[in-house]
């Protein structure tokens, strides 16, 4: 098995995740996933694609991320891992789809309107 790559996408975040035979080890652009995402719960997003299909320590993931905050970071990379994960084997599929992994949350910020403070806010209305 050579190298499997996707690309998962978030808000304005996209992760490439290139997925190889290994150990475990997860790198976040260069960086350990536990150093470049501190928060616990932000984490877990990351490794539950593989605890969904059971195979934790069986694939090291080299993730590239650029755009977003670290949640939509972080959603987009656990989209990446599970599309390279289906690309793996398709009998992961049913399982990740049930969870909702394999689907692109495609909610993005609005645009800002002219003529308004914000994308649907308004100035304050004055009747005199």
């Amino acid at each position: 098995m050579e190298m499997i790559n996707a690309i998962g996408r978030r808000k304005t975040a996209v992760a490439r995740v290139y997925l190889t035979k290994g150990e475990g080890k997860i790198t976040v652009n260069g960086r350990d996933y536990r150093e470049y995402f501190p928060q616990v719960h932000v984490q877990h997003n990351v490794t539950d694609p593989f605890a969904t299909v059971g195979i934790e320590a069986a694939y090291n993931l080299k993730v590239n991320v650029k755009g977003g905050g670290f949640k939509g970071q972080a959603e987009a990379v656990r989209l990446g891992i599970s599309r390279a994960l289906v690309k793996l084997d398709a009998e992961f599929k049913p399982a990740l789809k049930a969870k909702k992994y394999l689907t692109r949350d495609s909610r993005a910020v609005e645009r800002k309107k002219f003529g308004r403070p914000k994308a649907r806010k308004r100035f304050q209305f004055s009747k005199r």
